[in-house]
């Protein structure tokens, strides 16, 4: 208690708090939307679509314009802000197959540990996708771990890789949901397995098909990645995950607000990936097709929970946090017509690239935080990465990081509360490939790479070139313009900087 007690005071005396707060650890929400662009949102600058209730959130909340996720790809963003590690540093961080192990070490903190350690309760709802289970993939009829109640979740309802991968169903804490033991799951990213239907030698049975990959098994009418047979009990309706993630997710702060105890819940969302099929409810609102109808859902979403959160009486002392895993892709495996019926709305806004690119489309994210009792609204150019949210809770619930706990992880709290625009110096991101970029201050290096310049089958520039690239972010943000030869001091010392990074976890 007297160590809390000297805590909450430096806090307060550093203008971290104020003193009204000092005393309570706030609630933190984490609503991690998958593929959502900068540009996808109103209050980003979207004229195309109307996000109101995340625009409502905004008003209310600080609005980043530099912040990032620290990969262009799903699977290593959600290790490094679970982690605090960049992905790239630990093999077997890329994009995860459906039936891949646990890819986090359990021997170490992680997020939720650390703040289930600060006396938080923890979840986690919605897509996982950083593998399950021992070496060699989960037990899909048994006890599923280890997993996130290993990492220091109390509660977890997820999906257990993405929305196009097989298994298509809902894990609870360790066991597949609805699973009938006489229809027991088989899962493989081999070889067919049973007999269902694919996509490829089904095309009749889709009700969305396929633009390319996506052609395994079917399930609910939609060909997947990966092939499974059982479980026909347990499989999810596409149409009704927003509805169902969404009420696991109010039923966990519900629960909390009556236990009187501080939650962290990260509501990690299925919108707006692929396969795009948002409930009917949603179907043809926005006038830019099924991704359209997605972001809609999405907003929705962000509404439900903002009204529990003023229904409970949560909504002062509760940090909300709207961002997303990467950047947008447009055509990502279906025919949903996202290209036909985008209606010049523009995905990444200002930004060139896209999801799986090193370009800055593909890490350059939206990032919201509301906490009425400590943020004040406005709009803020701090440079920041979602690597550095694990040192910043930390410090916000008192906890300090041991060695190797967190190492790339930045303590950026008073940045993320709008108390001051210092903050850190440089961020580093990573596209599809590996091929890593860094920016400080007006400037952004990518490095020499020799993969292609265009995902042929997404229409997205990625990014890599056999020459380094230089742009100037404060006169060029659409990296239109390498001015890598006309710098070459720049080049030196950007290069030599992300070399050390490289060689060198970040030393507390």
């Amino acid at each position: 208690m007297k160590k809390a007690l000297l805590i909450a005071i430096a806090l307060v005396s550093f203008g971290v708090l104020r003193p009204s707060y000092a005393q309570q650890k706030p609630n933190i929400v984490l609503i991690y939307a998958d593929d959502l662009g900068f540009g996808d949102l109103s209050c980003y600058g979207a004229t195309k679509i109307k996000t109101p209730n995340i625009d409502r959130v905004s008003a209310e909340a600080l609005r980043f314009t530099n912040a990032h996720a620290s990969s262009a790809t799903c699977t290593p963003s959600r290790y490094s802000l679970l982690t605090g590690q960049y992905a790239w540093r630990k093999s077997g961080t890329g994009i995860a197959p459906g039936d891949a192990a646990l890819i986090i070490p359990t021997n170490r903190r992680s997020m939720p540990g650390m703040l289930q350690k600060a006396g938080y309760k923890t979840a986690v709802v919605g897509k996982w996708h950083l593998g399950l289970g021992p070496k060699g993939g989960p037990d899909w009829n048994g006890d599923i771990k280890p997993g996130p109640l290993e990492l220091g979740f109390d509660y977890s309802f997820i999906l257990p890789a993405t929305g196009d991968r097989v298994p298509c169903v809902y894990v609870e804490n360790q066991r597949v949901v609805g699973l009938d033991p006489s229809d027991p799951i088989r899962v493989s990213y081999e070889a067919p397995v049973g007999n269902e239907p694919t996509g490829k030698d089904h095309p009749e049975l889709l009700k969305m098909k396929f633009s390319h990959g996506h052609d395994q098994t079917i399930v609910n009418g939609v060909s997947r990645i990966g092939y499974m047979s059982g479980g026909k009990s347990a499989r999810w309706v596409d149409e009704d995950i927003a509805d169902m993630l969404t009420r696991k997710t109010i039923q966990f702060i519900e629960t909390s607000q009556k236990q009187a105890q501080p939650f962290f819940v990260y509501f990690a969302t299925h919108d707006i990936h692929v396969p795009r099929l948002p409930h009917a409810r949603f179907l043809g609102k926005s006038g830019l097709g099924p991704r359209g109808d997605a972001i809609l859902e999405l907003d929705w979403t962000v509404g439900e929970i903002t009204k529990t959160l003023d229904r409970l009486g949560l909504k002062e002392n509760t940090m909300l946090i709207i961002s997303s895993d990467n950047g947008p892709v447009v055509d990502d495996g279906y025919q949903d017509q996202a290209v036909e019926k985008l209606n010049g709305h523009t995905p990444a806004g200002p930004l060139r690239g896209g999801k799986y690119s090193a370009f800055d489309a593909g890490t350059r994210v939206p990032f919201i935080v509301r906490w009425p009792a400590q943020v004040k609204a406005g709009v803020s150019d701090v440079l920041l990465s979602q690597v550095d949210l694990f040192a910043s809770f930390a410090a916000m619930a008192g906890q300090s990081l041991g060695a190797g706990e967190a190492p790339d992880s930045f303590n950026a709290i008073n940045a993320i509360l709008g108390k001051t625009k210092e903050n850190r110096t440089y961020v580093v991101e990573q596209a599809l490939n590996g091929t890593l970029s860094i920016i400080k201050e007006n400037w952004k290096y990518i490095e020499p790479s020799n993969g292609q310049k265009v995902n042929r089958f997404t229409n997205t520039e990625l990014g890599n070139d056999p020459q380094p690239q230089l742009y100037d972010l404060r006169n060029d943000l659409g990296e239109t313009r390498n001015v890598a030869a006309q710098n070459p001091q720049v080049v030196k010392e950007l290069t030599a900087l992300l070399q050390d990074v490289r060689a060198k976890e970040q030393s507390r």
